[in-house]
């Protein structure tokens, strides 16, 4: 004797929208996160820029080359 399934719970695929939902949203939400943390971390840079090639004097009068 053979069962017989409805289609509708025969089928494996019933969750693919719901976890499709959350996964976009969060990538959305990763997304919102990485930008503000981009600003944050511009804004918290900005004393830097009085210095634009990065090169920092050493503290000691001595040149740190070894020579």
């Amino acid at each position: 004797m053979q069962k017989t399934i409805p289609t509708d719970k025969a089928r494996q695929a019933g969750w693919g929208r719901p976890v499709l939902v959350v996964l976009i949203a969060g990538l959305l939400l990763a997304m919102v996160v990485w930008a503000g943390l981009e600003i944050w971390g511009e804004k918290i840079e900005a004393p830097a820029a009085d210095n634009p090639g990065g090169v920092t004097a050493p503290a000691s009068g001595k040149d740190s080359s070894g020579g």
